[in-house]
């Protein structure tokens, strides 16, 4: 199977896609924004968002007192094509810290609670904590699609997960621990 083709793999009804893109533009019921913990706006993802969005958004934020690191909190999604924002909170990467990957996965799964919670079937996600938390792209990505991975097999609601992420070489180390994913779980998911 070439890199190509596994940007999108089918797990039951659900669609998962990888995308080189801007995720403010993306026509989801929801996209996740990769949040700070105060979800006041800040760089990167959550800074793009935020100015997306429009002022109302920082209003409504301003209203849900933060968040902690591996939860995540939704809002409305104002401006943007998408009708809710879901903001997630990643951790800061530090090598060796056992916690960190446990947090990373949090984030991913809390965001697809949060969307099933609300009846949602589609959401686009940013990579998360990969920017300015210096999370490495070669071990955020398999926890990121692990995450997606164990929930979508149980929980069939959702139809479509998308990841929108910055460049083609972020791209390609998601699509190659989608690879290895698709090749540990041939039965479960089905390249498109």
């Amino acid at each position: 199977m070439s890199l190509a083709q596994a940007y999108q793999v089918k797990i039951n009804d659900t669609l998962i896609e990888l995308h080189e893109g801007d995720i403010t533009v993306q026509d989801a019921d929801a996209i996740v924004n990769a949040a700070n913990s105060s979800l006041l706006g800040g760089g990167g993802v959550d800074g793009a968002i935020h100015r997306a969005a429009g002022p109302r958004l920082l209003e409504e934020t301003r209203r849900l007192n933060g968040c902690q690191t591996g939860d995540a909190k939704i809002t409305s999604g104002h401006n943007l094509k998408a009708r809710y924002v879901i903001h997630a909170v990643g951790p800061i990467y530090q090598q060796n810290d056992p916690n960190v990957p446990l947090l990373l996965a949090s984030a991913y799964r809390r965001s697809l609670e949060v969307a099933a919670e609300n009846d949602l079937q589609t959401i686009a996600f940013p990579s998360i904590s990969t920017g300015t938390y210096g999370y490495p792209v070669e071990e955020a990505a398999p926890i990121a699609l692990e995450t997606i991975l164990k929930f979508v097999i149980h929980y069939r609601g959702i139809k479509r997960v998308g990841f929108i992420l910055f460049n083609s070489q972020i791209r390609e180390n998601y699509g190659s621990a989608l690879k290895r994913l698709l090749n540990q779980n041939p039965d479960i998911m089905k390249p498109i």
